[in-house]
């Protein structure tokens, strides 16, 4: 029966792997549209049909590094998408430790808040910032990007890290009370270091989300604090000749982030499958 069976589960496999193959190479195409687009000129890249054989440029690419103000942008994103992780992901696991310990009766109705709070649109939530911004004179400073990021990403992040905390054993509360630890030595000492690979994948994904944050940028930014994602909506718009510019600063914004991604994976694979397995 197993001899029987083995051809089937692998042509199942190829059939898998073709089908995957395929996915990823449909989810590549606007990237790969983009990085060809950023090495042409502009009468090669809006031919028709696409000109596959050109001569490749590096001019955007460097125009984009050194004429756009793009590090200064680059600095502003790095400074506020680091601002709203020292702080969403603290917070939000001092909240989901906290829910995770008390009756699923109580935890219940304020996690659902928190989802509720997570669909809001953003544009319902950036006019109440901007309001608040403008009176506190606060408009164009990092503060207020910042604390506007962490507002609106901490329900994700208080969901994502309760699920974590459940899975460690309340048993090993009890024992640290035992051993006369306060809750908050607790807390730090014993489950907050089994708890590192979702807070990684909690910093990692506050990371992703403030970094790409469009809508409160360009509302609460002004020439001092704006980010990449605005910056970048700048370059070209209806001037196609200025397209080849746009896809080279599209590609600078994703490069931090791609590296970011390429030396955490490993933490990234753990974190997300933490706890998948018991023991």
């Amino acid at each position: 029966m197993s001899a029987q069976s083995y051809p089937g589960r692998r042509r199942t496999t190829w059939v898998i792997f073709i089908a995957l193959c395929v996915f990823t190479f449909i989810n590549l195409t606007p990237l790969i549209w983009a990085v060809l687009t950023s090495l042409k000129d502009p009468r090669d890249a809006f031919t028709i049909p696409p000109t596959i054989i050109f001569e490749p440029t590096l001019k955007y690419h460097i125009e984009v590094w050194t004429e756009n103000d793009f590090v200064f942008y680059l600095m502003n994103s790095l400074i506020i998408s680091a601002g709203t992780v020292f702080i969403s992901v603290p917070a939000g696991s001092l909240a989901a430790y906290a829910l995770s310990r008390i009756p699923r009766r109580s935890a219940g109705p304020i996690l659902s808040a928190l989802f509720t709070i997570r669909m809001f649109p953003h544009m319902l939530l950036a006019i109440p910032f901007f309001v608040m911004g403008t009176f506190l004179n606060m408009i164009d400073t990092y503060p207020l990007l910042i604390l506007a990021l962490v507002a609106i990403n901490q329900p994700f992040t208080i969901w994502l890290m309760h699920g974590f905390f459940l899975e460690i054993p309340r048993d090993l509360d009890e024992a640290a009370a035992i051993d006369g630890c306060s809750n908050w030595q607790a807390f730090r000492i014993v489950i907050l270091p089994l708890a590192r690979p979702g807070m990684t994948v909690a910093a990692l994904f506050s990371l992703l989300l403030s970094y790409n944050e469009f809508l409160f940028a360009l509302i609460l930014t002004g020439t001092d604090t704006k980010t990449l994602p605005v910056a970048i909506a700048s370059f070209g718009g209806e001037d196609i000749s200025s397209w080849s510019l746009s896809a080279a600063g599209a590609i600078g914004i994703m490069l931090p982030i791609v590296l970011v991604m390429l030396l955490l994976q490993r933490h990234l694979v753990r974190g997300l499958t933490a706890g998948a397995v018991k023991g």
